[in-house]
């Protein structure tokens, strides 16, 4: 740090002071100009006081920003990152640091990360991090959701896991997942799983799924579906659908979506709207609107 930049951290007090001091000892070596150097004295404190009411905001707004640089370092090695510099840490600063990497590595152990430092727990700790992981595993096996390693099960563990991979097992199958095994299913088991495969592809048919395999039908369940089917292309046809297929529709289901169709369209002419047609009117139709006439 330049002589200056020391004077101008000091406190106002401290330069004053140290400038008259500066003054009166320079003038003592010359005993008859005492009353000049006082004049002399009292023009630089003024100059003192009149540099520091000049250059005091730039000074603090060095130490503000020293201060932010400092509280940036520190929140920078508490995030763990790799601006930390340790070296302007003070003491105090460096044990809060230390604990809160510590209590950082327990939680990452506890969460089961892979960023877990087990050479930095402590006994205890260590016991605690074990229990977690092995109760973490046993959850994977389990569920079949994340990692498991059965070697690291005990003997009641596995027998526990392999019940519930079994009834996970018929569980997809029932719902038709993939990950169904047939293989592994008792004779009870695989009839419940065909009766909800069954149940499951009319159910498909019946919503007009894709998936739908009509050769798996009943005949009941056949005439049930082509109600269904029915009904979903009259609607469509209703709605003005493209997918309307109307050599589907029944006469009856062909007449009254004319009706409904003329009902509309007289209704747009009424109305004035642009999509009237009016050469679908009737000549008493046409006469009761006046833009047709």
């Amino acid at each position: 740090m330049s002589s200056s930049d020391q004077l101008f951290s000091r406190p106002y007090g401290i330069i004053v002071e140290a400038v008259v001091r500066e003054l009166i000892v320079s003038r003592a070596l010359f005993p008859g100009e005492k009353r000049q150097a006082m004049k002399i004295s009292s023009r630089n404190l003024i100059c003192a006081q009149v540099v520091w009411l000049v250059f005091s905001p730039a000074v603090l707004l060095g130490q503000q920003n020293n201060l932010s640089k400092h509280q940036r370092n520190i929140s920078d090695c508490r995030n763990g990152w790799e601006t930390c510099d340790r070296s302007q840490l003070s003491d105090a600063e460096a044990t809060a640091l230390a604990v809160a990497e510590h209590r950082r590595n327990v939680s990452n152990c506890e969460s089961g990360f892979t960023s877990c430092d087990h050479s930095r727990l402590t006994a205890a700790e260590s016991r605690n991090i074990a229990a977690l992981e092995h109760q973490r595993n046993l959850s994977g096996c389990e569920s079949g959701i994340g990692s498991c390693d059965d070697l690291k099960l005990t003997q009641a563990e596995v027998n526990e896991v392999r019940l519930a991979r079994r009834e996970r097992n018929v569980s997809d199958c029932r719902e038709g997942a993939t990950s169904c095994d047939h293989s592994a299913l008792t004779p009870a088991q695989a009839r419940e799983v065909a009766a909800a495969e069954l149940e499951r592809n009319l159910s498909n048919c019946t919503s007009g799924w894709s998936d739908c395999d009509h050769n798996k039908l009943t005949p009941q369940q056949t005439q049930k579906v082509g109600a269904a089917e029915h009904q979903r292309n009259f609607i469509a046809c209703r709605e003005g659908d493209e997918v309307c297929d109307y050599a589907k529709l029944t006469p009856l289901e062909t007449k009254a979506l004319s009706d409904a169709e003329h009902k509309r369209n007289y209704a747009a002419c009424v109305h004035g709207y642009d999509y009237c047609d009016l050469s679908r009117l009737t000549p008493a139709e046409a006469v009761a609107i006046p833009n047709a006439r």
